[in-house]
């Protein structure tokens, strides 16, 4: 079931706020919990509402299926919740309305993902629930073939979406033959390809308590989450039966791919070389993209191309880190007349910025909004769960959140000048225009046919 929760569902999701959003990031007490069965989860204690929020990653997702069967994680994560063990789809569906429970899954190009939200009266059937889709998923003929018409009409869809076009494109364009080229979501004929047996053996061979990474918030205690979490994922297999993804990296030169569509806007998505997570660069490449495009109206893109000139509505760029590569990109759409010329713009702020640097007004603004709306992220058990989850994918430590103020205070101009060197490269930067942009043209590698 693609997320069709029911109304009662919905009203639960807005009664989860708790306080932390107004604390600092250091009052959040985060305490690593180790099942009797050996299972390590990350948990928040909140007591001041009934409700327990779960958030579940397994390393490896999309970028794992088959080329020809691309979108296999994703079929499997709309459909793992459409029963399992004794509950066909209905019985299950009902079951989790009835107690108001969310259950729901997703996939990304590294991760496969579950979410789980309760009120913590019904946490142990909750839990339990959760566990029976993990470990005992029924991937019946009706809900697959359901789901599978849904994706595919979502697909189809996709084709005449300027957004989807230049988004996919631009993947295809940076990796090449690279897994993570392909999209997440599959094609029509991979999506059609893909059967009951690879949906069950996806299940089997992906899902392994050694990928695994867990977060919890809310009203339960370490000593009932323990045994929990022994019930709930014991059955999976203790390892999983995954390859590595290889290291990569984007294209390495200029590019341009234009995608004609009959439409008055074009949209423009570019990026090129970024940082992983890991990278000792990381927090000052944040900062630095802060600066250029991640500041929407504090950014030198916003104010370069929408208010100085009024070309765009929005413009605006974000770093990407994945586990085999590091991207930075951004996009904006503007009429097809203007495509160059906010091309150009965005061209000239990075030699700008590689040449003359950043400003200590504009470092000192960006390090005080960074610090300053982080704890409004903290606003809700299921978003400190997801950043738990998230911190252990990074490989973060348990003290994290006291430690990233001082780790963003900590960059430097200098700093700033010498990752702006190595990342802000004109030169290197790859465009997928999905419109009819007038005159630009295709270059490189994005000017040979497909």
């Amino acid at each position: 079931m693609l997320y069709a929760y029911r109304s009662i569902a919905i009203f639960l999701v807005s009664t989860t706020l708790i306080f932390l959003g107004s604390l600092p990031a250091s009052a959040v007490e985060i305490q690593k919990v180790v099942s009797p069965g050996g299972i390590e989860a990350w948990l928040v204690e909140e007591a001041s509402i009934p409700i327990v929020s779960l958030n579940v990653a397994w390393r490896g997702g999309a970028s794992l299926d088959p080329a020809d069967k691309a979108g296999l994680a994703y079929l499997a994560s709309s459909t793992m919740d459409e029963g399992s063990g004794e509950f066909d789809s209905n019985a299950f569906q009902e079951r989790l309305s009835d107690l108001a429970i969310q259950l729901g899954f997703d996939a990304s190009k590294d991760s496969f993902s579950g979410s789980l939200k309760t009120l913590s009266e019904n946490t142990e059937e909750a839990f339990r629930l959760f566990g029976l889709a993990i470990s005992d998923p029924r991937f019946d003929q009706e809900p697959v073939e359901r789901i599978r018409g849904q994706i595919l009409a979502s697909l189809n869809q996709k084709l005449s979406d300027p957004n989807s076009l230049a988004g996919r494109a631009w993947f295809e364009l940076a990796f090449g033959d690279h897994p993570y080229s392909q999209p997440s979501e599959g094609t029509i004929d991979s999506i059609s390809a893909i059967t009951r047996e690879d949906l069950v053996d996806f299940a089997r061979t992906r899902l392994g308590k050694d990928n695994m990474l867990i977060g919890v918030v809310g009203d339960i205690t370490a000593g009932k989450l323990g045994p929990l979490l022994d019930e709930t994922f014991g059955k999976l297999p203790d390892k999983a039966e995954i390859a590595a993804i290889p290291q990569t990296e984007p294209l390495v030169e200029a590019a341009i791919k234009i995608i004609p569509q009959d439409i008055p806007q074009s949209v423009v998505i570019f990026g090129g070389q970024g940082v992983k997570r890991e990278d000792p660069d990381y927090y000052t490449a944040y900062v630095l993209n802060y600066i250029l495009g991640g500041g929407s109206f504090q950014s030198r893109l916003t104010e370069e191309i929408r208010e100085k000139r009024g070309l765009v509505y929005s413009v605006y760029s974000y770093l990407y880190p994945m586990k085999a590569a590091g991207l930075q990109m951004g996009g904006f759409g503007t009429s097809n007349a203007s495509v160059k010329e906010a091309l150009d713009l965005v061209e000239a702020e990075l030699v700008r910025i590689r040449e003359e640097g950043v400003t200590e007004e504009e470092l000192a603004a960006a390090k005080t909004y960074l610090n300053g709306s982080f704890p409004l992220s903290l606003s809700s058990n299921d978003r400190i769960s997801d950043i738990l989850v998230a911190m252990q994918f990074s490989d973060l430590p348990i003290d994290y959140l006291n430690n990233r103020p001082d780790l963003i205070n900590a960059v430097s101009q200098e700093d700033i000048n010498r990752v702006a060197q190595k990342l802000l490269d004109p030169d290197k930067l790859i465009v997928v225009v999905a419109g009819k942009p007038e005159n630009l043209e295709a270059t490189g590698k994005g000017a040979q046919k497909n």
